[in-house]
This record gives C-alpha cells, structure tokens and sequence, in this order.
C-alpha cells in the first residue's frame, strides 16, 4: 500500500509540474514579439506535449484508484510571479524569455530524474515516466541551444 501511495503522490507531483510547463510556455509566448513566431510555434507544441503528459499520469493516478491533481505546484506560481517582476524591468527580448524558459526546463527535467530515483516505482509507471522524460530531456536540450545561440 505504502507503494502505491508514493507512486501516486510522485504520479501528481509531474502533474503539477508539467501543469507548470504549460502555464509557462503559453506565459512565454504571450511575451515573444511578432518576429519570434518560430518560438511561438515550438511553446505552442511544448505546452501540448505537457497537456498530453499531464492526461497520461492523470490516466494512471486514476488506475490506482486515487483523485489525480489538476493544479499547479507552488514553486510554478512563484516561479510565474518572478516571470511578472523581471518582465516588467527586463523587456521581452528573446533571451531572456529562453533564459527564464530554460530555469522552467532545469525544473521538470529534475522533476522528472528524481522521480525516477526511487526504485519503488511499478515498472508500467516507470516506462511512462521515461518515456516523458526523454521528451522533456529533448525540449530542455532545444531551448537551452536556442539561448545559446541567441547574441
């Protein structure tokens, strides 16, 4: 039981966070300018992939029998209040959007690592939880190359 408990508490916790990614991408292309739509494109297909995330673990919360979250962790909401205070003394410039797009990244991709950290987890949890992750791992990888190559 003790096992089922923490899967289902790790489960709603990528919940929350992937929650946060979409929050944040849908956030971060809102800022971008007209000519930053190729941004706009790749945040758009992020926040998807998080929806589609969010929609599996909530599948296998309900599998065990548990309510599956549909909020946002409070670290996401300071993490977005923070997005609000730079914004307002930083612009909207295309590196610094990857930049604070990049911290979000940092965040799930440690999510998602330390999740799979614990070795309790059901093994059908964890092919869904590496299977998300290498996805996650590629967005962190896309954005962080972005931003280098940002003058």
């Amino acid at each position: 039981m003790a096992t089922t408990e923490k899967s289902v508490e790790t489960l709603n916790d990528l919940i929350k966070i992937n929650n946060d990614r979409i929050d944040g991408f849908e956030r971060a292309a809102k800022e971008l300018s007209a000519e930053d739509l190729d941004l706009r494109n790749l945040f758009t297909l992020f926040a998807h992939d998080s929806r589609g995330n969010a929609q599996e673990l909530m599948a296998a919360v309900a599998l065990h029998g548990e309510t599956p979250e549909s909020g946002n962790s409070v670290t996401g909401t300071l993490h977005r209040t923070w997005l609000d205070v730079k914004a307002t003394f930083t612009g909207h410039d295309r590196k610094s959007i990857l930049q604070e797009c990049e911290r979000g990244e940092d965040a799930i991709k440690k999510a998602y690592q330390e999740a799979l950290a614990d070795n309790s987890l059901p093994e059908d949890v964890r092919a869904i939880l590496l299977q998300q992750q290498q996805k996650v791992n590629e967005g962190h990888d896309k954005i962080k190359a972005l931003r280098d190559g940002v003058a």
